[in-house]
């Protein structure tokens, strides 16, 4: 599969991230996926939206936006300046948001939000499940900083939650697509999971003719697999920056 540079169809893109990139929100991350390139950040306001007011929840919110030169040829204008906001940028910024709620026992975080801003850098295929197994780092290092600020003095982290996609390309299934796979793939799924490999989300659309049964639950057990991995990659970036991960996360059977 030439559109996979040497790529076995069960491997993921390679991963690099750099948590605290944006030195002036409380979490970031920039997270590089093959040629996908997106920076994340988790910003801290003390209030909640109107409609939780006084419900002592906290509330995760997200944007999402693309880079004008984040493809091959500038798109312009800017989303949200001269002409409105897409519908595909509309539901991808409530999937993430969705997807990190998710991750976060709510009534444990006091009346206050979470705005999570993605901005897509450069675009090679997957800039949504980027986003989200971004995303959590960021919430991770913004949580962080308010227990150490001492805001936070209970654990709300309910588990890891990261995202890949999985298609059926060539003839056979392939993990985390690049846009050349994405773009001419028979089946392609976004899966969202957590670390305890329970499903958050499944998005996906069959092209033309149908898809069996079998064949989705294969989609989604590779899913999880190229999942495991992606949880590792932060976990491994969030340990080497000396963050007590632990300290956050609420324990099984807690409240």
């Amino acid at each position: 599969m030439s559109k996979r540079q040497g790529r076995d169809p069960n491997s993921i893109r390679p991963v690099q991230v750099e948590p605290g990139f944006h030195r002036l929100s409380e979490g970031s991350v920039l997270y590089r996926a093959g040629g996908t390139v997106v920076l994340v950040t988790a910003s801290i306001d003390e209030t909640v939206p109107e409609f939780m007011r006084g419900s002592n929840r906290g509330w995760v919110t997200a944007e999402y936006q693309m880079h004008p030169r984040a493809n091959p040829q500038r798109r312009e204008p800017r989303e949200g300046r001269n002409k409105p906001i897409s519908g595909r940028s509309q539901e991808i910024q409530r999937l993430i948001g969705r997807s990190l709620r998710s991750a976060l026992q709510l009534n444990r975080l006091g009346e206050r939000t979470i705005a999570l801003d993605a901005d897509v850098l450069e675009a090679d295929g997957g800039t949504r499940t980027a986003s989200i197994t971004g995303a959590w780092i960021a919430v991770v290092l913004a949580l962080a900083k308010l227990r150490r600020d001492g805001k936070l003095l209970v654990p709300v982290v309910r588990d890891q939650v990261a995202a890949v996609s999985v298609g059926h390309v060539d003839g056979r299934l392939a993990l985390d697509l690049c846009y050349a796979e994405d773009s001419t793939a028979r089946v392609d799924l976004t899966v969202v999971a957590t670390a305890r490999q329970a499903i958050v989300e499944v998005q996906g659309t069959a092209e033309g003719e149908a898809v069996p049964r079998a064949e989705i639950d294969s989609m989604i057990d590779l899913a999880l697999q190229g999942i495991a991995r992606l949880h590792r990659v932060q976990s491994d970036a969030l340990k080497d920056l000396g963050v007590d991960v632990e300290a956050l996360m609420i324990p099984r059977g807690g409240a």
